[in-house]
């Protein structure tokens, strides 16, 4: 099967994007949570988190166009803090439910049933129950024409992992703790290790 340009633009809107979403391959499932200037709280799952440096330790993830009421980016513009919090394969529809569109008044943590977590000193909520659990700060918004879709850029100001996923050399296993992975925007998996290899020389 060969699928052309013009094949994609004759594909129906809603197969184009799930087409070309889960074509996109594997990706971490992360629930970002965040916490409005007025105090309510908000989760919701993404799947484009991009790592985009380690000095400093840098993160992006990507939003949809804010055309329609975007929770979590407001929230993450107008207080400059959020979470990215791993689950476990075996929570992943509790996960999905996060990508409901409730009120703005509502918690996505209370109607999928996750619990709120606080580090002292940080306002955004944790996923009590993620087997990872990183606090992020603002650092960068950057809007791609293209599109419309808006590339946040954050910071790495904690993580907290168990001990046991975390290598002598710093590579976290997370398969080791059943880490939940997305591709397409329903679709979930969980991760089978393969091998690590020596840095390649010629």
């Amino acid at each position: 099967m060969i699928v052309q340009l013009n094949d994609l633009l004759q594909m129906e809107q809603r197969y184009r994007a799930t087409f070309i979403n889960s074509l996109a391959g594997f990706r971490q499932a992360v629930l970002i949570g965040t916490k409005s200037k007025e105090g309510q709280s908000n989760l919701a799952i993404f799947n484009s988190l991009i790592h985009l440096g380690a000095s400093p330790a840098l993160y992006g993830i990507i939003s949809r166009p804010d055309t329609v009421r975007k929770d979590s980016l407001k929230n993450i513009l107008e207080t400059e803090q959020y979470t990215l919090n791993y689950v476990q394969k075996f929570d992943f529809k509790k996960a999905h439910q996060t990508s409901a569109r409730y009120e703005v008044n509502v918690s996505e943590f209370e109607k999928a049933g996750f619990s709120e977590a606080y580090l002292r000193g940080f306002n955004a909520p944790f996923v009590k129950e993620a087997v990872v659990k990183i606090g992020m700060k603002l650092e960068d918004k950057i809007d791609i024409k293209i599109n419309g879709t808006i590339l946040i850029i954050g910071s790495l100001q904690s993580i907290e992992l168990n001990e046991n996923i975390l290598g002598d050399d710093g590579f976290v296993a997370l398969e080791k703790e059943h880490v939940l992975v997305s591709a397409g925007l329903d679709g979930y998996y969980s991760t089978e290790f393969v091998g690590r290899l020596p840095y390649a020389k010629p």
